[in-house]
C-alpha cells in the first residue's frame, strides 16, 4: 500500500516525523510540511533519509495530482485547506496510524481503546497487567509514542495496546483491532467532527472490519455505547459499575463472571471512573489468559497515569495535582469529583466555543477559579454569571504562581484546563511538564 509512492505529509509533530521515517525506508517520495519549525535534529535525519522539508504556513501549492496520499496529522481540521483539494483531485486522506497498521506483521494482535475519558488510564492498565504477565506487549498511539516508532521493534507474535483517538479512526483505512474497548461516549470534539453523530460514527470506526471471532468490550451503562454497537459483528463483554454484566462491582469488589478478582480496598486507584477503567482492563486481559495473581499485583501497586490527576508535590500544606490531560469538560468533572477539601481550578485553553456550564454542579468545593489561554474571558463570564470567583491571568506559569499565592494550608490546586492545549503548547504533555516544573519551583 505505501511502498514506492509520491505523498505528501500534513504536519510534523511526532507523528508525521515517525511516519515520513518510516515510509522513507519503504521507498517512498515524501514532502513533509508544517507551520513551526522542528527540531534540528529531527530535520537532519529526515533530510538524510531523502524527506522534502517545507516550513509554510499555507502548503496548499504544493499538492498536486501526482501525489498518492496525504498523510494527516490526527489534530488538523478537516476542512483544511490540503484536506480538501486532496478531495477534489481524489487523493486518498489518511493517517499515521494506517500507515504504521500496514508495516505491522501480521500475526500481531492489536487492543485499541478508545472512549470520550479514560482511554490513557485503561490503555496503559492494559499494557502494565500484561508486561506484569510477561506478556510481549507495546504501548501506542495517542497516549504520545506513535504506532510507526513501534513497526521496526515488535515481533511477530507482540501484542500491541493502542489508545486510538476519534481524530485517528477518522481517517483509518483497513485499520484493524482484534480487541476493540468503548469505555464510554459523550459530547466532546464537536468541534473537530461537526455534529455529536458524526463523533460517534468515527468512534465505532474501532470495529470497523471485525467479525465473530474480534472482542468488543462495551460500556453496559452507556446508552450511546450501546446503541451505537446495536449492529457491529464483534463477541461483545460489557463492564458496568450499575448493573450485573460480565464485569461488574459486588459486595466492594470487581467481578469477573461469578469470581472475584479484587476487592475496591485494594486498588491503588480511587474513584469509580477508574474502577469502569479497570474493568475494561480486565476484560482484555483476560483474552490472554493472564491470571487473577498478576492483575492483582498490578493493581494493588499501580498509582496512575502522568497528566491525569497526578500528584506532584506537597509545598507548604498545599496539595498540586496535574490533570493536564484533561481537554473536556467532562475530564474536569472527574478531577473535581476526586476531591473535597477546598480547591483553586486553573482552567483554561484552546477555545474550541465549548460551554463551561457542565462544571457548575461540579465546583461546590472550588474556591477560586484561575483562567489561562484562549477561552479565559469566556471562562471568566461563565464564572462570574455562576458567581465564582475567578481571576484572568495570560499563562500557566502565572496561573499556578497566583494560585499559590492565593492558596491556604490543606488546600488542593488543580490544573484540569477542559482545554486542549493548542493554543499556547504543542500537546498537552507539555503544558502538564510545564506546570509540575512551575510547582517545584515555588
Amino acid at each position: 500500500m505505501f511502498e514506492n509512492k509520491k505523498i505528501f505529509i500534513l504536519g510534523i509533530a511526532r507523528s508525521g516525523y515517525e511516519a515520513a521515517k518510516l515510509l522513507a525506508k519503504h521507498g517512498n517520495a515524501i514532502l513533509i510540511t508544517d507551520r513551526k519549525e522542528q527540531k534540528e535534529e529531527h530535520i537532519k535525519e529526515l533530510t538524510e533519509l531523502g524527506v522534502d522539508i517545507r516550513i509554510c504556513d499555507d502548503p496548499t501549492f504544493l499538492l498536486d495530482e501526482t501525489f498518492d496520499y496525504v498523510i494527516k496529522n490526527p489534530g488538523i481540521k478537516l476542512d483544511h485547506p490540503i484536506v480538501v483539494k486532496a478531495k477534489e483531485l481524489n487523493i486518498p486522506v489518511t493517517n499515521e496510524v494506517e500507515v504504521a497498521y500496514s508495516f505491522l506483521p501480521k500475526d500481531n494482535k492489536i487492543i485499541g481503546v478508545t472512549g470520550s475519558n479514560g482511554k490513557t488510564t485503561t490503555t496503559t492498565l492494559i499494557y502494565e497487567i500484561l508486561k506484569t504477565a510477561g506478556k510481549d506487549a507495546y504501548l501506542g498511539g495517542n497516549i504520545g509514542y506513535p504506532v510507526c516508532s513501534l513497526v521496526d521493534v515488535v515481533n511477530d507474535d507482540s501484542i500491541l495496546v493502542l489508545e486510538i483517538s476519534g481524530h485517528q479512526l477518522h481517517d483509518t483505512i483497513n485499520f484493524k483491532t482484534n480487541i476493540s474497548v468503548m469505555t464510554n461516549l459523550s459530547e466532546v470534539h464537536i468541534d473537530h467532527f461537526g455534529t455529536y453523530e458524526n463523533y460517534k460514527l468515527n468512534k465505532c470506526k474501532i470495529f470497523a472490519h471485525h467479525t465473530f471471532s474480534d472482542v468488543a468490550i462495551l460500556n453496559y451503562d452507556n446508552e450511546d455505547v450501546m446503541n451505537g454497537t446495536k449492529d457491529i459483528k464483534s463477541r461483545k463483554i460489557y463492564f458496568s459499575s450499575k448493573n450485573k454484566a460480565d464485569l461488574y462491582i459486588n459486595n466492594d469488589a470487581i467481578y469477573y463472571g461469578e469470581e472475584e478478582i479484587i476487592k475496591l480496598k485494594d486498588i491503588k486507584l480511587k474513584g469509580m471512573h477508574n474502577y469502569e477503567n479497570i474493568m475494561c482492563a480486565i476484560a482484555a486481559v483476560k483474552e490472554f489468559n493472564v491470571s487473577n495473581e498478576d492483575i492483582y499485583k498490578l493493581l494493588n501497586s499501580f498509582s496512575g497515569v502522568e497528566h491525569r490527576i497526578e500528584f506532584v508535590a506537597k509545598v507548604n500544606g498545599r496539595e498540586f495535582y496535574n490533570d493536564s490531560k484533561a481537554t473536556n469538560v467532562k475530564s474536569t468533572q472527574i478531577a473535581l469529583s476526586a476531591f473535597s477539601n477546598p480547591t483553586i481550578l486553573l482552567l483554561g485553553g484552546l477555545d474550541r466555543g465549548h460551554s463551561f456550564e457542565g462544571l457548575t454542579d461540579y465546583l461546590k468545593n472550588t474556591k477560586l477559579i484561575v483562567c489561562f489561554g484562549e477561552t479565559k474571558q469566556r471562562i471568566k463570564e461563565y464564572a462570574d454569571r455562576i458567581g465564582k470567583e475567578c481571576i484572568v491571568v495570560d499563562n500557566l506559569i502565572e496561573a499556578t504562581k497566583l494560585a499559590y499565592d492565593k492558596s491556604n494550608e490543606e488546600d488542593t490546586i488543580l490544573l484540569s484546563p477542559a482545554c486542549a492545549s493548542w493554543d499556547q503548547y504543542a500537546c498537552f504533555e507539555d503544558r502538564g511538564t510545564e506546570f509540575k516544573n512551575t510547582v517545584k519551583s515555588l
